[in-house]
């Protein structure tokens, strides 16, 4: 398991601070776009040891009387029933998630925008729904000539065309269910309304990757161009910023491609630019709180290498070309690492090759390396769990923590019952069962006490893993990686 390399509070602290320091630098409003997860942020949390997923949200929360939070999703996403990767449901489903989230955190939830609206039907069915519970919803229009016709742009037959969000808190925090949902041009609409209104308005980044203070090629930010390979992002030299202040900084491709473009439209709404690079727009302190440089260089490392397999198994699945391939491979020889390095690897497939039939393997907290393998009863990734939670609890390996005859009657239930060709439980099937025995069988319950111990192992597959057993990992905070090969 990584060391420790991030001050979780100490990045509380200060990141909250630069926040008020850049509120107070406009003296109004500040209109803060959120880019990346506010929630649940598991990328950062796997290559910041330390970061907690919650942390940025936690951060707002010591803001809360002074913020108010806009939820951007594009009506496009909506109709085309978009779905975020991570957490398998729709965009529109997450957007009603995260409202309940932050309100249920104490945080403010003003509206809902409604972003290149042009009249779907899904759209408005979605808006129907939001406004029956009681939360405003905006709606904002495509614009011709975007970005590049400013003229139009910064017009009334542009951003004047959408509506104005109506705010009430000097810090308007506007957020998504993912990208493309169009943070920035709400927060540039709005600029230009408030700017109408002669209200005195400013707008900020915060963008967690890459970040800006360390080098360019730092595992950290590789790591971040992994994460993001299909999207095309590239990190770079800001440019801009070399040249104002004679000092590197890191930046990504769209920012510094739409900065010229920004600057022209903050003249021509406030006529001036506030900033002189796209690094002086962005607010993120998380460079300023590594501790450890060399636990977040390897806890980088290791994902890189579960993002390369994630593509693979990606590609083997039709669902992405070679390039993106190409691209990973490329990011793991900057980052000087190869798939040897991550340990999981090599357990499961000796094992998988030693039976001939699939099978996992599991690095615990200790380092320990125990597998799993396929049998009559249980699937690899079933097999798996119980014996990585038999480890932790020092029971003996041939110790049932779900009697076979227990198992018995959910195969016939699978097979005859339900349809099933593959008698073998699944993981959720299995943690199920183990919960029942848990109530007769004492060794089942300590078993189940000890799951939240799994959160942050390191898991790899001899093939591709159904949904199902995927999900379940997923929850139970388990880092998976799987060979691009299916079971039959």
């Amino acid at each position: 398991m990584p060391s420790l390399g991030f001050d979780n509070d100490k990045y509380l602290q200060t990141q909250s601070a630069h926040i008020r320091e850049r509120l107070a630098q406009f003296g109004g409003k500040l209109y803060l776009e959120f880019g990346g997860k506010l929630y649940d942020d598991y990328h950062a949390s796997r290559v910041l040891p330390g970061f907690q997923p919650d942390s940025k949200l936690r951060m707002l929360l010591q803001l809360k009387d002074q913020v108010e939070m806009v939820i951007a999703i594009n009506a496009a996403d909506i109709e085309k029933n978009k779905v975020r990767g991570d957490l398998g449901i729709t965009y529109d489903v997450d957007v009603l998630r995260l409202i309940d989230v932050f309100r249920g955190l104490g945080l403010y939830v003003s509206s809902v925008v409604l972003t290149r609206f042009n009249d779907q039907a899904a759209a408005k069915a979605f808006q129907a729904r939001l406004e029956s519970m009681g939360v405003r919803v905006y709606r904002h229009y495509a614009i011709e000539g975007y970005p590049s016709n400013i003229s139009h742009i910064v017009s009334d037959a542009g951003y004047g065309r959408n509506d104005y969000i109506e705010t009430t808190r000097e810090l308007v925090v506007v957020t998504a269910p993912g990208p493309g949902s169009g943070k920035l041009a709400t927060c540039m609409s709005q600029l230009y309304h408030e700017h109408k209104r002669g209200i005195q308005a400013g707008y900020a980044k915060f963008e967690t990757f890459p970040v800006w203070n360390l080098a360019l090629n730092h595992p950290v930010n590789l790591a971040y161009e992994a994460a993001t390979a299909d999207l095309s992002d590239v990190n770079m030299i800001d440019p801009f910023h070399l040249e104002a202040y004679g000092t590197t900084t890191v930046n990504y491709n769209r920012d510094v491609e739409a900065f010229p473009v920004l600057v022209t439209m903050f003249e021509r709404i406030l006529g001036h630019c506030p900033y002189k690079s796209p690094t002086d727009m962005g607010v993120n302190m998380v460079g300023s709180c590594i501790v450890d440089d060399e636990a977040v260089r390897e806890a980088s490392r290791q994902e890189i290498i579960r993002r390369y397999y994630s593509i693979l198994c990606d590609q083997k699945q039709g669902r992405l070309s070679d390039d993106v391939v190409y691209k990973l491979e490329l990011l793991m020889k900057k980052a000087g690492v190869d798939i040897s390095a991550r340990k999981v690897v090599a357990a499961a497939l000796e094992k998988a090759e030693k039976t001939g039939l699939p099978a996992a393997a599991m690095e615990l907290p200790d380092g320990r390396i125990v597998t799993g393998k396929t049998s009559n009863l249980l699937g690899a990734s079933a097999a798996l769990l119980l014996n990585a939670l038999k480890t932790i609890g020092n029971m003996p390996d041939d110790l049932h923590l779900i009697s076979p005859v227990a198992i018995d009657p959910i195969q016939h239930l699978k097979v005859e019952h339900l349809g099933n060709r593959n008698p073998r439980l699944h993981t959720d099937e299995t943690l199920i069962a183990l919960s029942i025995s848990a109530v007769t069988n004492p060794m089942a319950e300590q078993a189940m006490e000890l799951l939240s111990k799994l959160r942050g192992c390191e898991v790899h597959s001899s093939v591709i893993l159904s949904a199902v057993d995927e999900k379940v990992f997923k929850r139970l905070g388990i880092n998976l990686t799987c060979e691009p090969r299916y079971k039959q």
